[in-house]
């Protein structure tokens, strides 16, 4: 019997043209009978199905090849396609055009699986072996890589889909996303690894559920892409300094990039950096009001990705959090916020021990809400932090829509629902690390008492408690959990807000100490996932930039 060697890469062939009788030793090495030769000759390609799959033969001059029936864009049948003199395939849907001989894509977009074929008397025979499972991850995750520099979103859910397919790890994607994109994050972390973690948490809550489960990867690996589209790397600083907590709070208080990536570098080096840094970055991220929040949100989200990913994470993780650190804005230096440190250096020196009442705060400004809760600084910590989410839930709840539609108001002085939900996910954070580091309470209270008041007067005295009160909680969460799975927002932004906001207020209502700030919590969320969010203002952008440049010029 005569024998040529097939190559068994399953992205790869050269066809075999051979003569030769079947053995029941060759059908054990994955050697199917197809068609016969006859039927081939005549019609010059034939579909051949096998187990579910799909295969169209052709019979071309340069030989027999043999390639799946479906593109593997969006499963035209290939049979129908175009083959030019060069063993090109055309599918005529959207144009893609397939070597044969490779099955490579002209169009660098997903590979055509091909086989190796032999001629035996009468009958074409296809060798059907799938890679080892190292391999076709491998090549999954190569191809994961291309859609993802692309932003295909499509794509991306195939070799996602592949990845369950194959029986391979599947949250390794988020792993190698957070890889490909940390050094194009020009001032580090945004929303996306954020929002990866709580779609962990999503992924882990449908085990078995594949659909569910992909659509979580999906959503994540996808914002990490979209904010990272045709942006060039930004390398993190080399070097590495022994870890000192003092001297990487200094250096990010003095913007100092460099030094403060080096200090996290020596923590890396340690191993289980993040235990080692947590406290250093929770008080960086709280010595101003820094960033609307955004620094100390992301640290807790930081922990539950190397938590979840593993500790070969922790440096992409890490080194990009401490930019954002580094680079993120202090508030508190602008007017609005500016008696912050002095709120901050006589918080608890006033001699009343209860926490201020909701109405308390009604109307008043950053300045006052901060004063006021500074002056029941010696009350519990609890109590008053469990006052201060009622404040700004209540804010949330009597958001008054109509503002909204605000077209003449100057940059700075927009209010949209962000601005209200802010306030809950930053409690989140509060209290998580503020029970683990008691020291680090009056900072996350004066700049939730900062949220407070910055969002006073935004109410809408018809809206109510009751009205949106919720009475069977936990199937509110499981109805909008689902709706989070197929949310139809455009973009990533509102939804991954939508996801962070519906998941810290699971987190603040499964706590016994808030009291009724988790009901009040609760019934603002109803109340946003209720109403639409607006977010592009093309007649209020327009007219604040032509009332600025009048007032530059």
């Amino acid at each position: 019997m005569n024998t040529t060697t097939a190559f068994h890469i399953w992205w790869f062939v050269i066809p075999v043209i051979v003569d030769s009788s079947t053995s029941d030793d060759i059908m054990t090495q994955g050697w199917i009978k197809s068609v016969s030769c006859d039927a081939l000759n005549r019609a010059g390609r034939k579909v051949f199905r096998f187990e579910g799959r799909q295969i169209v033969l052709f019979d071309t001059s340069q030989g027999i090849y043999a390639c799946n029936n479906r593109c593997p864009h969006e499963g035209y049948p290939l049979r129908e396609g175009v083959l030019d003199e060069q063993c090109r395939l055309t599918c005529n849907w959207h144009n893609w055009k397939f070597d044969l001989q490779t099955g490579e894509n002209q169009r660098d977009g997903d590979r055509l699986r091909v086989y190796p074929v032999e001629v035996r008397g009468d009958h074409i025979w296809i060798q059907i072996i799938d890679p080892p499972l190292a391999e076709q991850q491998e090549k999954t995750i190569n191809d994961l890589n291309h859609a993802f520099c692309k932003h295909d979103y499509e794509r991306l859910a195939r070799e996602l889909a592949r990845l369950f397919q194959i029986g391979s790890d599947p949250p390794l994607a988020i792993t190698r996303a957070i890889e490909w994109s940390s050094e194009c994050m020009e001032f580090g972390w945004t929303h996306a690894y954020a929002g990866a973690a709580e779609w962990l948490r999503l992924y882990d809550d449908h085990d078995g559920e594949w659909e569910q489960q992909l659509i979580c990867l999906l959503e994540a690996v996808g914002h990490m892409s979209e904010d990272t589209l045709r942006e060039r790397r930004y390398p993190f600083a080399s070097g590495a300094l022994a870890w000192d907590e003092d001297a990487f709070v200094a250096a990010v208080e003095h913007e100092d990039e460099t030094v403060a990536l080096q200090h996290t570098r020596g923590a890396l080096a340690d191993g289980d950096a993040f235990a080692t840094m947590e406290r250093g970055l929770a008080r960086a991220a709280l010595a101003h009001y820094h960033s609307f929040g955004h620094a100390l949100i992301y640290i807790p989200k930081a922990a539950e990705l190397i938590h979840y990913l593993g500790e070969g994470v922790a440096p992409p993780v890490l080194l990009c959090l401490v930019r954002s650190i580094v680079t993120g804005f202090r508030e508190d230096l602008i007017p609005e916020f500016s008696h912050y440190g002095d709120a901050l250096s006589g918080f608890g020196q006033g001699q009343n021990g209860r926490p201020p009442s909701l109405e308390a705060f009604a109307g008043l400004n950053p300045a006052k809400a901060m004063a006021l809760t500074a002056e029941h600084g010696s009350a519990p910590p609890a109590e008053l932090y469990a006052s201060l989410l009622a404040v700004n839930a209540q804010n949330m709840l009597t958001f008054d829509l109509r503002h909204l539609q605000d077209i003449d108001q100057p940059y700075g002085s927009d209010r949209g629902w962000l601005d209200f939900s802010h306030g809950l996910t930053f409690a989140d954070a509060v209290y998580s690390l503020c029970t683990r580091y008691p020291e680090l309470w009056p900072a996350g209270l004066l700049q939730m008492a900062c949220f407070a008041g910055r969002n006073a007067g935004y109410d809408d005295s018809d809206v109510i408690l009751e009205d949106w009160m919720v009475s069977d909680p936990q199937t509110f969460f499981q109805e909008i959990t689902a709706m989070l799975m197929d949310h139809g927002q455009s973009e990533y932004i509102v939804s991954v807000h939508l996801l962070k906001t519906v998941q810290a207020v699971k987190r603040l209502y499964a706590l016994p100490q808030v009291g009724a700030a988790s009901q009040i919590a609760l019934a603002a969320l109803n109340r946003l996932l209720s109403s639409s969010v607006r977010r592009k203002m093309v007649r209020r952008t327009a007219r604040q930039a032509m009332h600025f440049i009048r007032q530059d010029t």
